[in-house]
């Protein structure tokens, strides 16, 4: 009997049904600032309190948005699989965590954590307004930052290596609202493809992975994620 082995790889898409903005694009500006310029460890460097604000009018939004229809099923998919089930996700908003995902690999860290700077631990804070910026580490008072990937900074090399070694040896694997063009995430389709696994792409728009894939599912990835469980 064959064994169904399944990797999906979610991206901003499906949390944008979800009410949260995208990380590019004209909604994903804030005091006439980009991403690409507050997500950096020299903007942190440089102004540690404008990147906290930032980030917080990022959590006071994502603390009101609720997982959907794709987040449920990519859960139900993972009950009826099991160990043979593997998510891995770009975004880092947890709402995969609040539907119930277990079997996740956080490619990009999460904004609920933080990490400081003098000690290195690690822990989460759930606020979304803080006395005090930048804040300090609750158990040496250093600088904490948000415990996220920022632009220019690599992945960490374990978690790197799981994801890998996952999209080359499954048997199906899902790209769900994702760009297919922020590596080293975008590397994985192909890893995937060239070991033998069928490629799934649920995506409304075409991407670089579209000529490559052996279904394309046009549709917004919460809706594309629940056909495919059906499909399944």
């Amino acid at each position: 009997m064959t064994v169904l082995r399944v990797v999906v790889l979610t991206g901003s898409g499906i949390s944008a049904e979800s009410g949260i903005p995208t990380f590019r694009g004209s909604e994903g500006l804030w005091r006439s600032f980009s991403p690409e310029e507050l997500a950096t460890p020299e903007a942190f460097k440089r102004d540690p309190t404008l990147v906290w604000e930032w980030y917080l009018w990022r959590k006071s939004l994502i603390a009101h948005a609720e997982p959907n229809e794709g987040h449920n099923a990519l859960v139900k998919l993972e009950n009826r699989l099991g160990d043979d089930f593997f998510l891995i996700t770009q975004n880092v908003d947890g709402l995969h965590q609040k539907a119930g995902s277990r079997r996740l690999l956080e490619l990009h860290g999460n904004i609920w954590r933080v990490r400081c700077l003098s000690c290195s631990a690690v822990y989460c804070d759930y606020r979304t307004e803080m006395d005090k910026l930048p804040p300090s580490c609750i158990r040496c008072g250093g600088l904490v930052r948000p415990d996220v990937v920022w632009f220019g900074e690599a992945i960490d090399e374990k978690a790197l290596e799981v994801a890998f070694r996952w999209s080359s040896s499954c048997s199906i694997f899902v790209s769900a609202g994702t760009s297919a063009v922020v590596y080293p995430a975008a590397e994985l389709p192909y890893i995937a493809k060239r070991s033998g696994a069928k490629l799934v792409e649920i995506n409304p728009e075409e991407t670089p992975i579209s000529t490559i894939a052996d279904v394309i599912i046009r549709e917004p990835a919460s809706r594309g994620v629940k056909k495919l469980l059906e499909m399944l």
